[in-house]
């Protein structure tokens, strides 16, 4: 059998009238997670439709969406396709990048801490 041993302070129990003893949990504060952005780079080379493509298949864009999105890429440079928490970021750009590469694109994404 396990043996638990729980160690109390004093501000953990409390008396009540009875002389019998309460003792009350201390939750742990939580913090929301670090966010971070999935950043689709441009290249001269991936096709408008691939880019769309991609946009609605793995971060479910609509055509509009999708479509804003990659003008937005192919204007300035880059442009963010959704924010994450750090591991599904990670996720989702390594699974683009690795679409990509097996289509035969250069199409790439990164992540980065998003902005608050």
């Amino acid at each position: 059998m396990f043996k638990s041993q729980l160690t109390l302070s004093s501000e953990d129990t409390h008396h009540d009238e009875g002389g019998n003893t309460a003792v009350q949990e201390s939750l742990p504060e939580l913090k929301r997670p670090s966010m971070y952005s999935v950043v689709m780079m441009n290249d001269d080379y991936t096709p408008m439709e691939f880019v769309v493509e991609v946009l609605q298949k793995f971060f479910d864009k609509t055509s509009e969406q999708a479509t804003q999105i990659m003008l937005t890429v192919h204007t300035k440079g880059s442009a963010v396709c959704a924010i994450y928490t750090k591991d599904i970021a990670e996720t989702k750009a390594a699974i683009v990048n690795q679409y990509s590469r097996d289509c035969q694109h250069p199409l790439m994404c990164e992540i980065a801490p998003a902005e608050d």
